[in-house]
Protein backbone atom coordinates (compact mmCIF):
# COMPACT_ATOMS: atom_id res chain seq x y z
CA UNK A 1 0.00 0.00 0.00
CA UNK A 2 1.52 3.09 -1.14
CA UNK A 3 2.08 5.70 1.89
CA UNK A 4 -0.15 9.32 1.66
CA UNK A 5 1.70 12.19 0.50
CA UNK A 6 2.32 14.80 2.93
CA UNK A 7 0.35 18.04 2.21
CA UNK A 8 1.29 21.85 2.84
CA UNK A 9 -1.16 24.10 4.63
CA UNK A 10 -2.94 24.94 1.09
CA UNK A 11 -3.33 21.04 0.62
CA UNK A 12 -0.76 20.79 -2.69
CA UNK A 13 0.76 17.21 -2.18
CA UNK A 14 4.59 17.35 -2.20
CA UNK A 15 6.00 13.70 -3.50
CA UNK A 16 9.36 12.62 -3.58
CA UNK A 17 11.87 13.74 -6.29
CA UNK A 18 14.52 10.93 -6.84
CA UNK A 19 17.45 11.08 -9.87
CA UNK A 20 17.93 7.43 -11.41
CA UNK A 21 21.15 6.86 -13.85
CA UNK A 22 21.40 4.42 -16.71
CA UNK A 23 25.09 4.22 -16.87
CA UNK A 24 26.51 2.56 -19.87
CA UNK A 25 29.69 0.99 -21.44
CA UNK A 26 30.93 -1.39 -23.98
CA UNK A 27 32.22 -4.51 -22.62
CA UNK A 28 35.70 -5.79 -24.68
CA UNK A 29 34.96 -9.21 -26.10
CA UNK A 30 33.90 -11.12 -29.17
CA UNK A 31 31.68 -9.73 -30.02
CA UNK A 32 31.61 -6.49 -27.92
CA UNK A 33 28.66 -6.01 -25.90
CA UNK A 34 26.45 -3.32 -24.09
CA UNK A 35 26.42 -3.06 -20.28
CA UNK A 36 24.67 -1.43 -17.84
CA UNK A 37 25.45 -0.66 -14.04
CA UNK A 38 23.33 -1.75 -11.25
CA UNK A 39 23.77 -2.30 -7.54
CA UNK A 40 21.67 -5.19 -5.42
CA UNK A 41 19.00 -3.93 -3.09
CA UNK A 42 19.49 -4.42 0.89
CA UNK A 43 16.34 -3.24 2.06
CA UNK A 44 12.21 -3.31 0.90
CA UNK A 45 10.98 -2.86 -1.63
CA UNK A 46 12.59 -5.67 -3.59
CA UNK A 47 15.28 -6.34 -1.10
CA UNK A 48 17.78 -8.40 -3.15
CA UNK A 49 16.77 -7.47 -6.23
CA UNK A 50 19.48 -5.70 -8.48
CA UNK A 51 18.46 -1.78 -9.30
CA UNK A 52 19.38 1.45 -11.13
CA UNK A 53 21.87 3.79 -9.05
CA UNK A 54 19.02 6.40 -7.57
CA UNK A 55 18.55 8.62 -4.79
CA UNK A 56 16.69 11.92 -3.88
CA UNK A 57 17.17 15.10 -4.80
CA UNK A 58 18.40 17.32 -1.74
CA UNK A 59 16.69 20.86 -1.49
CA UNK A 60 20.10 22.61 -1.67
CA UNK A 61 21.25 20.65 -5.24
CA UNK A 62 20.63 20.19 -8.71
CA UNK A 63 19.32 17.07 -10.26
CA UNK A 64 22.82 16.69 -11.97
CA UNK A 65 24.56 16.87 -8.60
CA UNK A 66 22.29 14.12 -6.87
CA UNK A 67 23.37 11.96 -9.82
CA UNK A 68 27.48 12.39 -8.94
CA UNK A 69 26.59 11.83 -5.17
CA UNK A 70 24.35 9.24 -5.55
CA UNK A 71 26.76 7.40 -8.31
CA UNK A 72 29.81 8.20 -5.81
CA UNK A 73 27.89 7.65 -2.91
CA UNK A 74 26.40 3.78 -3.84
CA UNK A 75 28.66 2.62 -6.35
CA UNK A 76 31.74 4.18 -5.78
CA UNK A 77 31.43 5.81 -9.88
CA UNK A 78 32.81 9.26 -9.68
CA UNK A 79 33.40 10.09 -13.40
CA UNK A 80 31.46 10.16 -16.26
CA UNK A 81 32.26 10.88 -20.00
CA UNK A 82 28.84 12.07 -20.97
CA UNK A 83 25.76 12.68 -19.29
CA UNK A 84 22.12 13.71 -20.37
CA UNK A 85 18.84 13.69 -19.03
CA UNK A 86 16.06 11.20 -20.55
CA UNK A 87 13.10 11.11 -19.00
CA UNK A 88 10.87 11.37 -15.76
CA UNK A 89 8.89 8.63 -14.95
CA UNK A 90 5.60 9.68 -12.81
CA UNK A 91 3.11 6.57 -12.74
CA UNK A 92 1.56 6.72 -9.32
CA UNK A 93 2.34 3.20 -8.57
CA UNK A 94 5.81 3.05 -9.57
CA UNK A 95 7.25 2.60 -6.04
CA UNK A 96 5.18 0.31 -3.63
CA UNK A 97 6.19 2.56 -0.64
CA UNK A 98 5.19 5.79 -1.26
CA UNK A 99 4.64 8.49 -4.60
CA UNK A 100 8.08 8.94 -6.13
CA UNK A 101 8.80 10.92 -9.59
CA UNK A 102 11.60 9.89 -11.17
CA UNK A 103 13.69 12.19 -13.49
CA UNK A 104 16.10 9.77 -15.60
CA UNK A 105 19.50 9.79 -17.10
CA UNK A 106 21.77 8.30 -19.54
CA UNK A 107 25.58 7.90 -18.22
CA UNK A 108 28.20 6.33 -20.57
CA UNK A 109 31.75 5.71 -19.38
CA UNK A 110 34.58 4.04 -22.11
CA UNK A 111 35.42 0.59 -22.17
CA UNK A 112 38.81 0.75 -21.44
CA UNK A 113 37.67 2.76 -18.01
CA UNK A 114 39.51 0.74 -15.16
CA UNK A 115 38.03 2.41 -11.73
CA UNK A 116 37.50 0.19 -8.91
CA UNK A 117 33.74 0.46 -7.65
CA UNK A 118 32.16 -0.24 -4.63
CA UNK A 119 30.97 -4.15 -3.46
CA UNK A 120 27.74 -4.96 -4.57
CA UNK A 121 28.18 -2.67 -7.78
CA UNK A 122 27.49 -5.60 -10.67
CA UNK A 123 27.44 -4.75 -14.47
CA UNK A 124 24.91 -6.65 -16.19
CA UNK A 125 24.67 -7.71 -20.00
CA UNK A 126 21.91 -4.48 -21.69
CA UNK A 127 20.66 -7.04 -24.04
CA UNK A 128 20.51 -10.16 -21.67
CA UNK A 129 19.00 -7.87 -18.30
CA UNK A 130 18.06 -10.16 -14.94
CA UNK A 131 14.61 -8.79 -13.21
CA UNK A 132 15.27 -4.93 -12.00
CA UNK A 133 13.56 -3.47 -9.32
CA UNK A 134 10.47 -0.98 -10.07
CA UNK A 135 10.01 0.38 -13.51
CA UNK A 136 13.95 -0.22 -13.88
CA UNK A 137 13.91 -2.32 -17.01
CA UNK A 138 11.54 0.45 -18.78
CA UNK A 139 14.18 3.13 -17.99
CA UNK A 140 17.18 0.56 -19.37
CA UNK A 141 15.14 0.24 -23.11
CA UNK A 142 14.62 4.23 -23.11
CA UNK A 143 18.29 4.50 -22.63
CA UNK A 144 18.84 2.03 -24.96
CA UNK A 145 16.56 3.57 -27.44
CA UNK A 146 18.33 6.86 -27.27
CA UNK A 147 21.89 5.65 -27.38
CA UNK A 148 20.46 3.69 -30.61
CA UNK A 149 19.49 6.60 -32.31
CA UNK A 150 22.19 9.25 -31.70
CA UNK A 151 25.08 6.97 -32.55
CA UNK A 152 24.66 7.30 -35.95
CA UNK A 153 24.14 11.27 -36.50
CA UNK A 154 26.53 12.26 -33.36
CA UNK A 155 30.12 11.85 -32.16
CA UNK A 156 28.39 10.33 -28.68
CA UNK A 157 30.76 7.05 -29.09
CA UNK A 158 33.51 9.15 -28.09
CA UNK A 159 32.32 8.62 -24.22
CA UNK A 160 32.34 5.17 -25.10
CA UNK A 161 35.42 4.81 -26.44
CA UNK A 162 39.12 4.71 -25.03
CA UNK A 163 41.14 8.04 -25.46
CA UNK A 164 43.22 6.17 -28.82
CA UNK A 165 41.54 3.19 -30.27
CA UNK A 166 42.22 0.92 -33.75
CA UNK A 167 39.43 0.96 -35.76
CA UNK A 168 38.37 -2.33 -34.81
CA UNK A 169 37.69 -1.11 -31.35
CA UNK A 170 36.03 1.43 -33.10
CA UNK A 171 34.15 -1.03 -34.99
CA UNK A 172 33.04 -3.22 -31.77
CA UNK A 173 32.00 -0.36 -30.05
CA UNK A 174 29.44 0.70 -33.07
CA UNK A 175 28.09 -2.97 -33.71
CA UNK A 176 27.29 -3.48 -29.46
CA UNK A 177 25.48 0.01 -29.85
CA UNK A 178 23.62 -0.52 -33.31
CA UNK A 179 22.80 -4.54 -32.35
CA UNK A 180 24.71 -5.48 -35.49
CA UNK A 181 27.59 -5.83 -37.26
CA UNK A 182 29.47 -2.91 -39.18
CA UNK A 183 31.88 -2.63 -41.96
CA UNK A 184 35.29 -1.23 -40.54
CA UNK A 185 36.17 0.28 -43.83
CA UNK A 186 33.05 2.56 -44.25
CA UNK A 187 32.93 3.37 -40.80
CA UNK A 188 36.25 4.64 -40.98
CA UNK A 189 34.82 6.20 -44.12
CA UNK A 190 31.77 7.89 -42.77
CA UNK A 191 33.72 9.09 -39.43
CA UNK A 192 36.33 10.59 -41.69
CA UNK A 193 34.17 12.58 -43.98
CA UNK A 194 32.38 13.98 -40.93
CA UNK A 195 35.66 14.97 -39.16
CA UNK A 196 34.68 13.00 -36.31
CA UNK A 197 38.45 10.96 -35.67
CA UNK A 198 41.82 12.18 -36.18
CA UNK A 199 44.57 9.81 -36.82
CA UNK A 200 46.92 9.28 -34.06
CA UNK A 201 49.99 6.52 -34.96
CA UNK A 202 50.42 3.45 -35.18
CA UNK A 203 50.78 0.40 -32.77
CA UNK A 204 53.97 -0.56 -31.92
CA UNK A 205 53.17 -3.93 -32.68
CA UNK A 206 51.40 -5.41 -35.80
CA UNK A 207 48.05 -6.94 -35.28
CA UNK A 208 46.66 -10.58 -34.02
CA UNK A 209 47.43 -11.91 -38.31
CA UNK A 210 50.53 -10.29 -38.45
CA UNK A 211 51.40 -7.80 -41.55
CA UNK A 212 51.47 -3.89 -41.17
CA UNK A 213 50.43 -2.80 -37.63
CA UNK A 214 46.93 -0.94 -37.06
CA UNK A 215 46.12 2.80 -37.28
CA UNK A 216 45.45 4.16 -33.74
CA UNK A 217 42.74 7.03 -33.79
CA UNK A 218 40.61 9.53 -31.74
CA UNK A 219 38.10 11.86 -31.76
CA UNK A 220 38.77 14.90 -32.50
CA UNK A 221 36.06 16.47 -29.79
CA UNK A 222 35.62 15.22 -26.86
CA UNK A 223 32.27 16.81 -26.34
CA UNK A 224 29.24 16.07 -27.40
CA UNK A 225 28.28 17.37 -30.92
CA UNK A 226 25.64 16.65 -33.86
CA UNK A 227 27.58 16.01 -37.06
CA UNK A 228 25.51 14.77 -39.53
CA UNK A 229 21.70 15.67 -38.22
CA UNK A 230 19.66 13.46 -41.00
CA UNK A 231 22.23 10.11 -40.94
CA UNK A 232 21.45 6.47 -39.77
CA UNK A 233 24.03 4.15 -39.87
CA UNK A 234 22.57 0.94 -41.45
CA UNK A 235 23.36 -2.49 -41.24
CA UNK A 236 25.31 -4.62 -44.05
CA UNK A 237 28.30 -2.60 -45.06
CA UNK A 238 27.29 0.82 -42.58
CA UNK A 239 26.19 2.67 -45.31
CA UNK A 240 24.35 6.10 -44.48
CA UNK A 241 20.59 5.70 -45.18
Amino acid sequence: MIRPPFRDQRGVAKYRHEVLAVVLRAAVGEPFRLQVLTRRRDHEPFSGRLALPSGPVEVSESMEEAMDRHLAGQLGLVRIAHREQLATYSDPGRDPFERTIATAYLGLVPCDRDEELSVGAVWVDAADLPELAFDHHLVVEAALDRLRGKISYTNIAFALAPAEFTMATLRGIYGAVLGHDVDVTNLSRVLRRRGQIARVGTLAEPGERGGRPPSTWRFAVNSFRVTDPFAALGPGRTHEV
